[in-house]
Order: structure tokens, then sequence, then C-alpha cells
């Protein structure tokens, strides 16, 4: 029975990031996979030839007869797939699942990628969750916001680390800092421009690169002008071979409102590259990192405080280094093949190794 992602569309980030992964494995192991997208045609993330991809609709606006047609051609899928494994990784498609899956025989299990406090139609996607065998959290704060009756059938899995990573670097660092998402609120990179700012006044070889693309970027532009380091902050756009171009950096910064968890900042601790993060809700960051061990945490919307973490890291090779090491040992514990048979143990399906390449 096919394993069958959901996601609007794949432009780069976090979630299509990890079903990409998810999705190159299992194909990889030989399970039938597909990538349904109901909003777009993008595929940002290399995938496995022999995975499926069904492009169900383009992105509606509110177009109720794109919707609509949208509707029927996953109801089309579903029923040419029937008994398939839905993985839904996205609230939209959770809802549209639900409906144009109904009488369909199916398994469902849904991922809920961010804070669900911040969501809007909280009614309609918490009634497409009560239709889900699973719910896959990636944290048990995230859990605990849900009633009763969603939470027993909750699970937290937290995201994987890619296998392909490079080795954490063990030369001289640039005196680069990196930050990587998209450029819209949550992510708070006006922020991240304030305490480099501040840190700038002491630091002033320091480079800020600031990879993604969004809705904000000629007000960061703007701001970075204003602060007059808009000639040390370089923007540089989505790029699929993120990992290559911040491996060697002298620190990686999350600078969120909030998150569910931010895989860019997982594949920073990964490759060593020294981490500070926001300890923002849902408890992504404080899952990964433990202050002043393999990281640092900093508390939400305090540029000062951010700033001085830029500085202690810049102004203490030891400490730096120290982070670096202890930050490079996640990889061991979420790696890919443990966290994706996670996903098949909780649907019930078999597990089967990676013998099937």
């Amino acid at each position: 029975m096919k394993i069958v992602f959901v996601l609007p569309d794949m432009p780069g980030g976090g979630s299509e990031r990890v079903v990409a992964m998810l999705a190159n494995e299992y194909a990889k192991r030989g399970y039938p996979t597909a990538i349904l997208l109901f909003a777009g045609n993008r595929l940002a993330y290399p995938l496995d030839e022999r995975i499926e991809v069904f492009i169900a609709g383009k992105a509606s606006r509110g177009n109720p007869l794109i919707q609509l047609k949208r509707l029927i051609n996953m109801r089309r899928f579903y029923r040419e797939n029937r008994g398939c494994h839905i993985f839904s990784f996205s609230v939209r498609g959770s809802i549209f699942s639900v409906i144009a899956a109904a009488g369909i025989p199916h398994s469902f299990l849904v991922s809920e990628r961010n804070d669900p406090s911040r969501m809007s139609g909280k009614r309609l996607r918490d009634w497409s969750y009560r239709h889900a065998q699973k719910l896959v959290v990636q944290t048990e704060e995230v859990k605990r916001y849900f009633s009763e009756d969603i939470r027993k059938k909750s699970v937290v899995i937290p995201n994987p680390v890619a296998d392909d990573l490079p080795a954490p670097f063990l030369g001289e660092r640039k005196k680069r800092i990196v930050s990587v998402g998209r450029l819209q609120p949550q992510k708070n990179h006006r922020l991240l421009l304030e305490a480099f700012a501040a840190f700038h006044q002491v630091h002033a070889d320091y480079e800020l690169h600031i990879f993604g693309v969004g809705e904000l970027k000629d007000m960061l532009q703007r701001r970075a002008e204003e602060l007059h380091i808009d000639g040390c902050v370089i923007f540089r756009g989505f790029s699929d071979r993120v990992q290559d171009e911040i491996w060697d950096s002298a620190m990686f910064v999350l600078s969120s409102d909030y998150e569910g968890i931010s895989n860019s900042m997982i594949e920073a601790l990964a490759m060593g590259v020294p981490v500070i993060s926001t300890d923002c809700p849902v408890g992504g960051s404080r899952t990964y990192i433990e202050d002043g061990v393999n990281g640092l945490l900093t508390p939400v919307g305090d540029a000062e405080a951010l700033a001085a973490a830029m500085l202690q890291i810049a102004g203490d090779p030891a400490l730096a280094r120290r982070l670096s090491a202890n930050g490079a040992r996640i990889k061991e514990s979420y790696s890919l093949t443990k966290i994706a048979d996670r996903f098949l143990e909780e649907m019930g399906i078999g597990i089967v190794s990676d013998t099937c390449t």
C-alpha cells in the first residue's frame, strides 16, 4: 500500500525538506511512495525517481472553483490508490484529505509542524485531526495544547537529521554569521538585524548572511540600511545547497518568535556550527539545545541578549569549539533511519531495511 505525503507545494522550507527526506528514505527501502501537491508544482529538493508526484491543483487564493477541482483531483487519486497511507504535513492538506478520501479505504496520519495556538481555523483543523489514526507532534508542549481526545492519538516524533550532511568543519571558521528561514514575521529577522548591529560595533569584520525568500525582504533591507549595516548584511535568497554554504560559518542564529522545530537549526547543530536560538514556543529549540552545552538559548524578542550571545561565541574560541563538538552529537539520536522507522511503527506499517536500492 502506497505512502502518500500531502503538502500544498514544495518551494523550499523545513516541512518540505523533512517530507523529501522521508519520501526518499521510503522509496529507497522499496515502499511505493508518492507526494501529493494540492496548491502548486514546485519541487525545491531532489527526489528519488521512484517517487510519484501528483499535482492536484494550483493555489486557489480563495477561489471555490479551484478548490472544488482540487478536491475532485484528490478524490480521483485516493480512489486509484485505495488503502494508501496518507501522511499529511499540512493543516489544509489534512482538511482536504478528510473530505476527498471520505468513504475510500485508507489510513491517515497528520503531522503538526508549527505552533498550533497561532493557527487560524482551529475548529476545522481539530475536526480533521479527529479523523486521523495518529497525530505526530514535535514537542510535548504541542501535545499538551490539544484536547484530551486528540492527545490520546498524539505521539512526539522529532525531526530527522539528514544522513548526507557534511562532517563538522575543523579549521578556522569564516567570520560569517548565518541564518536560514523564510523572510516572514514568524522568523523575526528584524530582531536579528538589530542584534547584529550591536554585535557589529565590536566585531566590524563579520558579515551576516541571511538565506531565504519572502515578502519581508524589502523591509529588512531598508532596516539594514537604517542600522548602517547594509554593507555587511547579504540576503542570499534560497539555496538548495545551503548546508555547504553555512558549513564553515562562525555561528548560526535562529531569531524566531515561535517555531515548530527549525530543520535548518538541527542541520547546523549536526554539522558542528555553533548555534544560538531564541527559546521560542513550542519548545523545539530546547528539545535539541541544552543551553551552554551544545548551543545557546536566548529569550524571545530580546535583541540585547541575542547580541550578547553572539559576542560570547565570537569572543571565546574554546566555547565555540565545545558547542560545535557537542552539537554534532545529535546525529546519533535523530538519524533519518530512526525517525523514518518511528513513523512506520506508529501507523502499523511493517519495517523493511534499506535493501531496495
